[in-house]
């Protein structure tokens, strides 16, 4: 009775607000000791700067905007319109089936730790220590192809002020360094994360609707409709127009990739089993409309193709832009923002690839688990998950000294990489059944079978279909490497399983241990709080 008086004093002497956000906090750490992990980080991000880091690094419009050196080879206009249609549609499934999940399983590992929970006993462990590794591998490839991007675009303006400047390997090496550690340094603070995300979501939306109004303005002519809806082109060298198609996809898949970003903040807001699907299909709502609007707009604007497959600058956009306004003070400006928001995509990237090794290595993923999991008490962030993590991307980008097509390549697997991460979680799923789960609110019943077939049935695709070579005949420097990344992953996880981790990751059993001690630690917690 003592106890249940002092409950009432103190629920009266807290706002409404307040209480809700205390409830929602000890709820959410005790769901966190259920799983078997403790409340490392603080929940410091609302709805919005996760939303803010999800479509900052998804970023769709300046995904069109980095790859389009791609598609417009591989199908030109009709490419980029109607391929990002049929990848709005994927992504929707795709968005549906992480969500589900994510709602149902909110945890910072995010697909590693739903394989964990979800696949038969005998083959849970192997299969989650699969996931977190092919999951970390894609955000690191991801990072390095935001880097590149974006030291592309840096030194493609250069170029532009500078006519007779000739764009070298190195140079674009130096750019991508310098921008890795640029963003490196926004990810070793804790508190400025939500801020920052927040800022790159109203840094991309802004520069979206500052470029979707001044180049269609300023254009001296416009094209047809026909040139926008119905001009199909193609310099890859393929006879087929489909299998040219096909490959250009990658352009648009590019442009919504990452979708499993916010999944890793579970950790770091509160009721993340509502707020995380917002994130995700609400990244995936924003990238289309921005996306589509934006490709149609440039189109239109555009005065000569031939002129950006040519492009000195290595940078299709640009040229568009020096087209469009005549002017190389104002083509600077308009990229210039292109780059700010290709730096909040990349500081997103640091932060989802963070986030990635650090939960794993809770977990003994990894070598040097117990370095790797240590979150800095006063930082509130994982610094040597992260730092490690820049390294490695950092590591990638001196690749580009060596071989531009395998580097490429390497890019392009972060894709596919990706899709295999959820293709792993969501067969487990439908293996042990829809409905033999606990379902989070949010759950759409037969509409999300159907999207986890669609995510099985494009994961195969890509991984069989982008595989080909983007350009025929088929020589040794324009040659799709990308099976040779998979088999440098494939060996790495082999290795690391059989030297060390088939023995030392804490799988299953192990975790669903650790979550009863956990888990009445917490409700001692608790109580203690409340008295």
């Amino acid at each position: 009775m003592a106890d249940e008086k002092n409950d009432m004093t103190i629920e009266r002497s807290l706002s409404d607000d307040n209480m809700a956000d205390l409830k929602s906090l000890d709820t959410d750490a005790l769901k966190l000791a259920e799983m078997g992990y403790q409340q490392d980080l603080k929940r410091n991000f609302s709805v919005w700067s996760v939303l803010g880091i999800g479509f900052s690094l998804t970023n769709s419009w300046w995904g069109i905007s980095a790859a389009l050196v791609t598609g417009i080879n591989s199908g030109g206009p009709v490419l980029i319109i109607y391929g990002l249609i049929l990848m709005c549609l994927i992504s929707i499934c795709v968005g549906i089936s992480l969500s589900e999940l994510a709602s149902a399983f909110p945890n910072a590992g995010g697909q590693y730790f739903w394989a964990n929970e979800l696949a038969p006993r005998k083959y849970a462990n192997f299969a989650s220590y699969l996931t977190g590794w092919v999951a970390w591998a894609g955000s690191i490839f991801t990072s390095a192809s935001v880097a590149l991007g974006t030291a592309s675009a840096a030194v493609g303006c250069y170029q532009l002020a500078h006519p007779d400047f000739v764009i070298l390997p190195w140079h674009l090496v130096v750019a991508y360094q310098v921008i890795n550690a640029f963003a490196f340094i926004f990810n070793c603070y804790g508190r400025i994360l939500p801020t920052v995300a927040t800022v790159a979501l109203y840094t991309s939306l802004i520069s979206f609707f500052v470029t979707l109004i001044v180049v269609p303005a300023r254009a001296p002519t416009h094209q047809d409709a026909v040139f926008v809806f119905a001009n199909f082109v193609n310099n890859t060298g393929w006879a087929s127009n489909g299998i040219a198609f096909i490959v250009g996809l990658i352009n648009t898949n590019y442009a919504f990739a990452c979708l499993d970003c916010a999944t890793h903040m579970a950790e770091e807001v509160h009721r993340p089993e509502k707020m995380i699907p917002i994130a995700i299909m609400g990244t995936v709502a924003i990238g289309f409309v921005t996306a589509w609007f934006y490709s149609v707009s440039m189109f239109f604007s555009m005065q000569s193709l031939e002129d950006l497959f040519s492009t000195l600058t290595g940078v299709p956009i640009l040229q568009l832009y020096y087209q469009a306004l005549s002017n190389t003070a104002g083509a600077i400006f308009l990229e210039t923002m292109i780059i700010a928001t290709g730096v909040g995509c990349l500081i997103a990237s640091h932060t989802w690839q963070s986030r990635l090794c650090w939960s794993f290595a809770r977990d003994r993923g990894v070598p040097f688990a117990g370095f790797l999991s240590h979150v800095h008490p006063k930082l509130d962030v994982p610094v040597q998950a992260h730092f490690v993590s820049c390294v490695i991307v950092g590591a990638l980008g001196c690749l580009y000294l060596g071989s531009y097509t395998a580097f490429n390549s390497m890019v392009t697997g972060c894709i596919v990489l990706l899709y295999i991460s959820y293709a792993i979680p969501v067969t487990c799923l439908l293996i042990r059944g829809r409905n033999n789960i606990a379902h989070g609110p949010f759950w759409m019943g037969s509409i999300g079978l159907f999207s986890n077939y669609i995510l099985l049935i494009w994961t195969l695709f890509t991984f069989i279909m982008y595989s080909f070579p983007a350009i025929q005949p088929v020589l040794p420097n324009n040659m799709n490497y990308v099976s040779a990344v998979y088999g440098v992953v494939a060996f790495i996880i082999a290795v690391d399983w059989f030297a060390r981790g088939r023995k030392h990751y804490r799988g299953q059993a192990a975790r669903h241990e650790d979550a009863t001690l956990l888990r009445e630690q917490e409700v001692v917690r608790e109580h203690n709080v409340v008295r």
